[in-house]
């Protein structure tokens, strides 16, 4: 199985998620800028919420990337505490790609708000998440 991780982080929160996933998944983990390589069978995808959606870095990302996507599962912060996963889900029925109902989502900082999240108890809780989804 073709495990692969993209993010896209402003902040440094989604980036610090994502290496946490990595560290689970044992496979690298790149920013949106990077094109999958090869079909991706689970594509774990850190975006957060930018003004109520994810970002058009991601966009742009999945449009080049969607005939190279088995399957996306999603992760990431915000400080409203809400997902991507939603309008990513909506992207992949529109595109023909499947998107795992199952996400994982915390409160992220943002300029004064949640200044010490995601802490290490999100982090682990991620971890755990990742194993979950691989049947580890």
């Amino acid at each position: 199985m073709n495990i692969a991780i993209r993010y896209f982080s402003k902040g440094g929160n989604t980036k610090k998620m994502a290496e946490a996933v990595a560290e689970v998944v044992g496979t690298p983990a790149l920013e949106t800028t990077a094109n999958l390589e090869e079909t991706a069978d689970i594509l774990f995808l850190g975006s957060s919420v930018y003004a109520g959606k994810y970002s058009k870095e991601v966009e742009e990302f999945l449009e080049s990337n969607k005939d190279s996507i088995k399957e996306i599962v999603c992760f990431g912060s915000s400080a409203s505490g809400k997902s991507t996963q939603p309008q990513v889900k909506k992207w992949g029925e529109k595109n023909g790609v499947q998107v795992n109902d199952k996400f994982y989502s915390c409160r992220g900082h943002f300029l004064f708000a949640f200044k010490d999240r995601p802490n290490e108890e999100d982090l682990n809780s991620l971890k755990a998440f990742a194993k979950e989804i691989l049947g580890m």
